[in-house]
């Protein structure tokens, strides 16, 4: 079930890694708010597929005494934890650096680099590092894109799949919070990366550092707001939220319509991992049905519900005569 989130991870990984290197090198040779800015961005997004892929494996751990459901909420856990520490860090950084230069009138800009490292820097170059930093920009959205197609398609998938109506439903509905987590990442770094290529140019066609320091402000500001909004879906999942109820409806009725099922007096489920959901159900039985007869229709109501819906992993029965 995972194989879909840990390719989508893996691209989201690889290519982050490497533009936070190229990043910072461009940060390194212009001092550029913006570019310390989306430096932060990268190296925390790929800390971010780090622990998502983290999480992906542990999830596949069996179950055991203590977790006799299996470890799949680790994927919630994990994601939770890019939300805090990892976006809500660089975003914040991203945002005080920028306010200080904001304070500065971006004076700072120009030997922002070696105040930040303690160091002096002179790396002579054959070309403007201005344009060296647009190239890098340019290549990072090139390699953000590639990785945001995949993210996308796999969402896609899961739209057509669950029927739902589009992104907006798949972001409140999906459990698949790794891929939900790596589509907006990509997505907050594709636009984080335009930001920063329009505050740099601006501030060099301007000659106004102003412009890229409030580039560094609005980067910090989006990475904040994205680590609120994957907080928040990673809470639902963590509290243990249950099927639609569209779709708890459906499986009620698939339920019902088994010969010798009089009533289903309860059901419910709950979300125990990424697209693993746990379905209990109380159901009164004909009385005339013998016990083998009731075992039978069991086994086969387990069978018809795993089959209507992937996600359906656990299901208890309780019969009622």
């Amino acid at each position: 079930m995972a194989s879909g989130s840990t390719g989508v991870v893996i691209a989201a990984m690889v290519a982050n890694g490497g533009i936070a290197v190229l990043k910072f090198l461009g940060f390194l040779l212009t001092g550029s708010p913006s570019m310390l800015a989306e430096t932060y961005h990268s190296i925390s997004d790929t800390g971010n597929q780090v622990l998502l892929l983290v999480g992906i494996k542990y999830s596949e751990r069996e179950p055991t005494q203590i977790h006799p459901y299996g470890h799949g909420k680790a994927q919630f856990f994990y994601a939770f934890l890019v939300s805090v520490l990892l976006f809500g860090i660089a975003g914040w950084e991203s945002l005080t650096h920028g306010y200080e230069e904001l304070r500065h009138g971006g004076e700072a800009a120009e030997a922002g680099a070696a105040e930040f490292l303690g160091i002096s820097i002179d790396i002579p170059l054959p070309v403007d590092a201005f344009w060296v930093s647009v190239a890098i920009l340019l290549g990072a959205i090139v390699f953000e894109s590639y990785a945001f197609v995949k993210a996308h398609a796999e969402l896609r998938r899961q739209i057509r799949e669950y029927e739902w109506s589009g992104l907006r439903e798949a972001f409140e509905r999906t459990s698949d919070i790794t891929t939900l987590t790596a589509f907006t990442e990509d997505t907050i770094a594709l636009v984080g990366l335009t930001v920063a290529l329009v505050g740099i140019t601006a501030a060099r066609v301007t000659g106004n550092q102003i412009y890229d320091a409030l580039g560094a402000v609005i980067i910090g500001i989006l990475l904040m707001v994205f680590a609120v909004l994957l907080a928040v879906e990673n809470k639902r999942l963590l509290l243990g939220e249950s099927l639609d109820t569209d779709v708890e409806a459906e499986l009620r009725a698939l339920v019902e319509a088994h010969d010798g099922v009089v009533h289903v007096d309860d059901l419910r489920t709950m979300f125990i991992g990424t697209r693993q959901v746990l379905v209990t159900t109380d159901v009164s039985f004909d009385p005339e049905l013998d016990t083998g007869d009731v075992d039978a229709t069991i086994e086969r109501i387990k069978d018809d519900l795993r089959a209507h819906d992937d996600r359906v992993h656990i299901v208890y029965i309780e019969p009622e005569l």
